[in-house]
């Protein structure tokens, strides 16, 4: 069975990592999918993204990367996976992702969406969140896996 996991990952997390990694236990294929969206501004390009994705992953022989622009049940339908899996932080997550799922049945009924909690110690992690910290400078190496910190790190000049 093969599973999308679509996300901006701009830049990808611990947390986005650990939904990867355990997720790559639960189905025969993982692909991690970038979303290009032109109307927001990214702190990293989409190809930049896929390269930390590819780095971050490469110990994770069935997970593979790609980006995607429009509707995710479109290229989940191109790529004939019939999972797209989400990760769940807070109850508010909860709320959109149902939402999301729901939609996503109305649109093509040959996807489930398969919710999987995020480690405690990632509960309250977001890619803004970290954009927000180190943006004023403060330390993120708790946050990030370490073959991006560099990458974040030059994208903020020093306070």
């Amino acid at each position: 069975m093969i599973a999308i996991y679509p996300g901006s990952f701009d830049p990808i997390t611990l947390g986005h990592l650990d939904i990867i990694e355990r997720g790559s236990g639960l189905f025969e294929q993982i692909i991690v999918a970038v979303l290009c969206n032109p109307s927001k501004q990214p702190l990293f390009s989409v190809e930049k993204r896929l390269e930390q994705i590819r780095h971050c992953t490469q110990h994770l022989t069935n997970v593979t990367v790609d980006s995607f622009n429009g509707l995710t049940v479109d290229y989940a339908k191109q790529k004939q996976a019939t999972v797209l899996l989400r990760g769940l932080r807070v109850l508010s997550d909860f709320e959109k992702e149902l939402q999301m799922a729901h939609t996503n049945q109305t649109l093509w009924d040959g996807v489930e969406t398969v919710f999987l909690a995020t480690a405690k110690e990632y509960s309250f992690l977001s890619s803004s969140i970290v954009k927000e910290i180190a943006k004023f400078g403060g330390s993120v190496d708790h946050l990030v896996p370490p073959s991006i910190l560099a990458d974040i790190c030059s994208s903020y000049p020093s306070p």
